[in-house]
């Protein structure tokens, strides 16, 4: 049995392959050397909706066909959420390969699946004319194996067209002929005279109408990357004879050992025997050499070996931006390169990306977390024994606290019997001798600017040389370079979850209620979660059963970006309250803007909607226009005046009129909504209004379809939309009457409020609103000035308002005992759910609301 990692091509039917685009599948004799596995082909048309799901998609997803075409992927499976952004060209724009674990749809268990996932259409390009005519084309190809199943029933392997190496589940043995140890997807370029025959078989497997699709689809995935699988295996190979010179041997991709490659034996003097036969035998460093090169050759090539192993190991490490994976990723590249079992564990602050520093100090009552373990034994050996994911209190003399103190490595060239039952005694009742003994120990600390984050462990097995000089000089290099990828991507974490935080913190979650008026909205994030926006909307009730719309993007991402948003929306609710018109309140917000800083730019639209007059104002600063939808199904972009972006300042804003009927629509967003590469906003807001004009669902269906329409599960930047059904307030629930200035018209105004509360059938409220209106429409002939009037309003609430030409406004203030006045708002207040006063064009208005229930 001889144990290798090697890269495989796809096989018959159903494709695997290797890692790294540059190197084409592997040939030994002259012959491809293939894989065979089922493979899952997925297929999402032009509006990112499933078309083709194939059979072993069924099987490994555990939903049919039937209930998964014409759907969502990144609705149908429950996706991670950094992974959903590839199954989107808009967002992603390339090919990607990697691992998840994904919920099956019928019974929740996880599978481990690899993906392949091509963008077919290209940006700016026409869809891959794919399926029946008419069809949108499609999209985006993925293709999905499941990693578990190939583990347990072993790959299959053949040389060309010949299967050498059937999958162990169709032979009745106890054990696959290979058992795969570890499989990571990946892709290889094919050229030549290897693209034709696989570019036929990936051909065979597309379950697409046509042979021109199948070819154009091919065509891609070709020009992208073949399907590919980097393996860990054992298999065992027939020794054949070979006539000729000397095999080409296997090219293999850095942190992949060499694999047993055969060496020539001196040839025999029958000539028809086989004139060679051929051995091989390992090096002191656990590779496979043939008797070749000598001593000195060997030790001068070792050293830049190692760098160059240094270098791709930390490039690995450090290719993402998740603490976790780079911890999980530096286990990967140790073993078996420079051990057969590797361990890391993180302080408990650390793996939680806490915003507390990392403790100094290290001793029984710090918390720990195994994060990943890789062995090169069978799958499942030691998973009960160290489970990752695990919580621990390290002893107080382990070697994993004496290296994260002393900041040192600890290094045990052999693990005798004692050491290794006091070493398993640390981890409780947990046997862990036939892990560590007789095996070489390195354990060596995660430190980061001057932070200790954590330790690896690595051993060695008997049969394999100690740990020398320059194995613990590359170790230590490598602990240092993972620690700083580890620090980094616990500081991007942190960044990331506080730019949400804020931002998610300063929008709103719940519409307000108001008569006349339904509000729906909907916030969507970019797929970069570092890359927080800006954005931010938000409905605010104004006096008068009227409506304030806000909605606008802050230039620029992340935590900052979202705190000037914070600003801003604060800054608008405050100018609101005083009921300013909207090209005076963008003026007052642009020069507040200018006032705090040249950072402070954002584009927005204010809008102020009366159910009332049936009418709505708005001004914009440089944001998108809105689209109007009317009762009948006719949609329209309203015209206004661009603006600058407040922040800039120098140029008027101007307020737009518009007369409205019952029923309509209204409905607004920010750019992340309209513009794509493939796209500008004229043309993203001329799809918008399509698909907005004669819709009849709902108001909430029309914000989901729209988004769907529009924009991807994870789209590029924010997307912001607010949609407001505009239904008016019944005439017949608005009373208006026009007051005498004189003494008499108190009884009188309580006369007419009397009666038309009577006929609203809310006589229960009579007493305390006929009270709160003496008082307001005395003040307003005692302390106003000018023309009196007073407006009634049955909505949520009742809405009572006396206005007056007075620009005086009254305030509330405490009177004595003695005081013969300063009683009537202090008796409002106490009656009323809500009350007070606002300047108008003309004066102000005083109001209170009452609920309609007494």
């Amino acid at each position: 049995m001889a144990s290798a990692q090697k890269a495989v091509g796809p096989g018959r039917g159903e494709p695997a392959g290797a890692r790294g685009a540059e190197a084409p599948p592997p040939r030994l004799l002259e012959q491809q050397v293939l894989g065979v596995a089922r493979m899952a082909v997925i297929a999402l048309n032009g509006h990112g909706r499933i078309s083709q799901w194939s059979q072993v998609a069924d099987e490994l997803f555990g939903v049919g066909r039937v209930q998964a075409l014409g759907r969502s992927l990144t609705a149908l499976l429950s996706l991670p959420p950094e992974h959903r952004g590839v199954f989107e060209p808009e967002a992603f724009g390339a090919v990607w390969c990697g691992t998840c674990a994904v919920p099956r749809v019928d019974n929740g268990q996880h599978a481990e699946v690899a993906w392949w996932v091509y963008p077919i259409e290209r940006p700016g390009g026409d869809a891959t004319e794919c399926g029946a005519p008419g069809a949108p084309g499609i999209r985006v190809l993925a293709l999905a194996a499941d990693l578990r199943r190939l583990r347990d029933e072993g790959l299959g392997l053949g040389l060309g067209d010949v299967l050498v190496v059937p999958p162990g589940r169709d032979r009745r043995e106890a054990a696959p002929a290979a058992r795969v140890l570890r499989a990571d997807p990946a892709l290889v370029r094919m050229a030549g005279p290897d693209a034709a025959p696989l570019g036929r078989r990936l051909a065979e497997m597309l379950p697409l109408t046509g042979p021109v699709a199948a070819e154009q689809v091919t065509a891609r995935v070709l020009e992208l990357g073949y399907p590919a699988l980097n393996l860990s295996l054992t298999v065992r190979l027939p020794i054949v004879p070979y006539w000729g010179g000397m095999p080409r041997a296997l090219r293999l991709k850095p942190r992949v050992t060499r694999v047993p490659v055969p060496a020539p034996a001196p040839p025999q003097p029958d000539a028809g025997a086989a004139k060679g036969v051929y051995a091989t035998r390992r090096s002191p460093e656990g590779s496979c050499t043939s008797p070749g090169p000598p001593r000195q050759e060997s030790e001068a090539k070792a050293v830049p070996d190692r760098f160059t192993f240094l270098g791709e190991a930390g490039q690995q490490i450090g290719s993402s931006l998740d603490h976790l994976q780079a911890a999980r990723t530096l286990a990967e590249v140790l073993v078996p390169r420079l051990g057969d079992f590797a361990e890391v564990e993180l302080l408990e602050q650390v793996a939680s990306a806490d915003w507390e520093q990392p403790s100094r100090t290290v001793g029984e009552t710090t918390l720990m977390r195994r994060i990943a373990v890789v062995h090169d034994d069978e799958p499942g050996r030691w998973d009960d024994t160290v489970p990752e994911g695990e919580l621990l209190y390290l002893a107080e003399r382990t070697p994993p606290v004496q290296a994260m103190r002393t900041g040192r490595g600890v290094h045990i060239p052999r693990i005798g019997r004692e050491r290794a039952e006091e070493l398993s005694a640390s981890h409780g009742d947990r046997d862990l001798r036939p892990l560590l003994a007789g095996r070489a120990m390195l354990i060596m600390p995660l430190i980061a600017r001057g932070q200790v984050l954590g330790t690896f462990r690595l051993l060695r097995r008997s049969d394999r040389p100690g740990f020398d000089e320059p194995d613990l000089a590359l170790i230590e290099e490598l602990a240092r370079h993972a620690a700083l990828c580890i620090d980094n991507g616990r500081l991007y974490r942190r960044e990331a979850q506080t730019a949400q935080e804020l931002q998610r913190s300063m929008l709103p979650t719940v519409p307000p209620e108001i008569a006349g008026a339904r509000v729906c909205f909907r916030y969507r994030p970019a797929g970069q979660t570092a890359q927080v926006g800006g954005d931010w909307f938000d409905a605010i009730p104004l006096p008068g059963s009227r409506l304030g719309i806000i909605v606008g993007d802050v230039m620029g991402h992340g935590v900052t970006s979202a705190a000037i948003m914070g600003q801003f929306r604060t800054a608008v609710r405050t100018l609101a309250a005083q009921d300013l018109r909207p090209d005076r309140l963008l003026r007052q917000l642009d020069g507040l803007a200018q006032r705090l800083g040249e950072g402070y730019l954002a584009t927005c639209l204010y809008a102020v909607y009366d159910p009332v007059e049936r009418r709505f104002r708005f001004a914009n600063a440089g944001h998108i226009p809105p689209v109007l939808v009317s009762p009948s199904g006719e949609s329209r972009v309203l015209p206004a005046p661009s603006g600058v972006p407040i922040g800039v300042g120098g140029e008027p804003f101007e307020t737009v009129e518009v007369q409205v009927e019952d029923g309509s629509r209204l409905v607004l967003c920010t750019d992340g909504l309209l513009e794509r590469r493939d796209r500008d906003i004229d043309e993203g807001l001329e799809e918008l209004r399509a698909h907005l004009a004669g819709s009849t669902q709902p108001l909430e269906s029309t914000c989901d379809a729209v988004l769907d329409a529009l924009t991807t599960a994870v789209p590029a930047d924010d997307v912001a939309l607010v949609a407001v059904g505009l239904d008016g307030i019944a005439a017949g629930d608005v009373a208006v009457w026009n007051l005498d200035a004189e003494a008499s018209m108190v009884p009188r105004a309580r006369a007419q409020v009397a009666d038309r509360l009577a006929e609203w059938r809310l006589a229960d409220l009579t007493d305390s609103v006929l009270l709160m209106v003496s008082e307001l429409v005395t003040n307003a002939l005692v302390h106003g000035a000018g023309a009196i009037g007073m407006r009634l309003i049955k909505g949520s609430a009742l809405l009572c308002e006396v206005y007056d030409d007075g620009h005086e406004l009254p305030r509330l203030c405490h009177a004595d005992a003695t005081d013969e006045s300063g009683r009537g708002l202090q008796l409002v207040s106490h009656l009323a759910e809500r009350w007070g006063t606002n300047r108008t064009e003309h004066g102000k208005v005083v109001w209170f609301e009452h609920p309609l229930a007494g």
